[in-house]
């Protein structure tokens, strides 16, 4: 299908990934209309951050995913969903696993209602590649079996298996985005990319992290943001899971001291507190993008030093989004 001139909505396109997806939705064409979660005192988050002639042409509403008639009122007149929205911290999901179940099951289940509800026309739901586990093979494929290591990434199989169910069950557009771990400007610190560069940016000289060992496969937002519409363009992705990756790992020590030697030295030093329960930790995630490229035309563009360097200028232009002293959930 063709985007340009769709009404479309982005949940979560305040948020880091989203704010990307909804830049390049504006330059598709698209009439862009954004669910924002709403606070006393309304904050468009990361679109601030984007230029002022892309905000000019996004609608913004204020909600929240967990009610239905917040759901109703964001998807009424869209004719594509990108489903974004959902609680992303791995170690919070260990304090309020609740809150998680809430948000991205029953917030899934509200906006595929409203979606069946009002025909829409193509619903692309974002999974996560957290939803593997640790590698049972690699590269990863759509067909590795997916296991809860985390109460968030139990979650986020739950709203996959039942945006698979409203496909399956009503003959919904559906299209399943699994996006390996995603880096770039905009990010909170809560990411260990972000994380790391912060505290780098602030001086310090030794890096604190947590466990060094495992594998990553990482993607800059621009491109993950392209793979999204090309998945919602794509007919043929109907039906399907479409893992979005680079294809290429990378230990968390290693990247720590790359990311020290594009930004001017230091050491790390791992801490427990920032670990993983041991039964909780994924070992390596590394993507099998053959049906994205097959299927999208879809590879990426950024390589990792030439993200790396565009992210650390982000955070260097502003300090006052990190905390690199503290440790943020």
């Amino acid at each position: 299908m063709q985007l340009r001139d769709k009404r479309v909505l982005v949940t979560g396109g305040t948020g880091f990934i989203g704010s990307h997806l909804v830049e390049r939705l504006v330059t598709e064409g698209c009439k862009v209309r954004v669910l924002a979660n709403y606070k006393s005192h309304p904050s468009v988050g990361n679109l601030a951050y984007v230029d002022g002639a892309v905000r000019e042409n996004v609608e913004i509403v204020f909600g929240d995913v967990c009610d239905r008639d917040s759901a109703l009122h964001a998807v009424e007149g869209n004719s594509v969903v990108f489903h974004l929205a959902a609680l992303i911290g791995i170690p919070y999901s260990y304090v309020a696993p609740s809150s998680y179940v809430q948000t991205n099951v029953a917030g899934t289940l509200n906006l595929l209602q409203a979606a069946r509800a009002l025909g829409v026309e193509r619903f692309v739901h974002t999974s996560t590649s957290e939803t593997y586990g640790s590698a049972q093979y690699v590269p990863i494929d759509e067909r590795h079996p997916q296991v809860g290591q985390s109460p968030y990434s139990a979650t986020k199989i739950g709203a996959d298996k039942l945006a698979e169910s409203f496909a399956l069950s009503f003959e919904m557009a559906v299209t399943t985005v699994r996006p390996f771990n995603v880096f770039g400007p905009r990010q909170s610190d809560r990411a260990i990319i972000p994380t790391i560069i912060a505290q780098r940016v602030a001086g310090l000289k030794t890096v604190r992290i947590g466990d060094p060992a495992p594998k990553r496969d990482f993607t800059f937002a621009s491109d993950t943001a392209e793979g999204f519409v090309r998945a919602a363009r794509c007919d043929q992705a109907v039906g399907k899971s479409i893992n979005i990756g680079s294809g290429k790992s990378i230990a968390m020590g290693a990247l720590t001291e790359k990311i020290c030697e594009l930004s001017g030295g230091g050491r790390h030093l791992c801490e427990s507190k920032r670990a993983r329960p041991a039964g909780s930790e994924i070992t390596e995630l590394l993507c099998d993008n053959t049906l994205a490229r097959d299927l999208l035309g879809w590879t990426p563009q950024v390589g990792l030093t030439d993200g790396l360097v565009r992210t650390i200028e982000f955070v260097r232009s502003h300090p006052d989004l990190y905390a690199p002293g503290q440790y943020r959930v």
